[in-house]
């Protein structure tokens, strides 16, 4: 079922890209349903990477899930989503205080849109003098925006001390952010603000609470692969079971 489910996955993704130049800035790929990814780009220590985000259409307006990483592109996904949706923006939920999740807060609040971090996102984003969500939420928290649902959670500490992960139960659509890593991905990343032993315990309270996820949308590169957060939890061990050995 999980093979069929990644294959009508990718034949999906492939008709909606049709046309979509592999270097488009602001590529949009529809999800299922009313969800959408798009990918925006940027240069880091000289390579151009790319960072994956989600919105949501609901009939109250359409809901932001990390701001592009390219701040050319703030604008740009407005006009998008209003030209493809006939629908505003109203909510952007950071899900940690990199600057390829949180880094439009202040372009967006001052547009109008409601902005959200939990208090460990607010704390260090405050700690860094850059702009912060409008409102605080707790680490576990459900929300209902029209006519859809969804759940913020905090799962503890991996790729960076305050990542959360949203959960939409109904389509069964895991949106990790930087916490999941690509099923293509070759290490753990940037571990600059991480903590991987406590990073293995969070996945298993993400797979222990939300069960057989059909969608699973990582932060960086490729995100057509369902088992990203398992190969996440492989990377995690090997990286674990590498500083074991040279230990000893």
């Amino acid at each position: 079922m999980r093979k069929l489910a990644s294959i009508i996955l990718l034949l999906t993704i492939a008709i909606n890209s049709f046309g979509q130049s592999k270097n488009s800035p602001l590529p949009i790929s529809h999800l299922t349903g009313d969800f959408y990814v798009y990918k925006t780009f940027h240069d880091y220590k000289g390579t151009l990477i790319s960072a994956n985000a989600l919105y949501l259409v609901t009939d109250k307006g359409v809901v932001l899930f990390d701001a592009p990483w390219d701040e050319t592109q703030f604008q740009p996904l407005l006009d998008s989503i209003k030209a493809k949706h006939n629908k505003k923006v109203i909510m952007l939920f950071a899900t940690h205080s990199h600057d390829d999740r949180a880094g439009g807060f202040d372009f967006y609040r001052k547009k109008g849109i409601k902005t959200y971090s939990i208090k460990l996102t607010d704390d260090i984003l405050k700690k860094e003098n850059k702009p912060r969500a409008e409102f605080i939420i707790p680490n576990d928290k459900t929300f209902t925006v029209g006519n859809h649902t969804f759940e913020v959670y905090y799962p503890g500490k991996g790729h960076a001390s305050d990542n959360v992960i949203v959960w939409f139960d109904k389509e069964k659509v895991l949106y990790g952010g930087c916490f999941v890593k690509s099923a293509d991905a070759k290490d753990l990343g940037y571990l600059g603000d991480s903590d991987v032993k406590e990073w293995k315990k969070s996945i298993g309270r993400v797979k222990t609470k939300f069960k057989n996820p059909i969608y699973i949308i990582p932060g960086h590169e490729d995100w057509t692969n369902t088992e990203s957060l398992n190969h996440t939890l492989k990377l995690v061990d090997e990286y674990l079971a590498q500083k074991s050995s040279e230990k000893k």
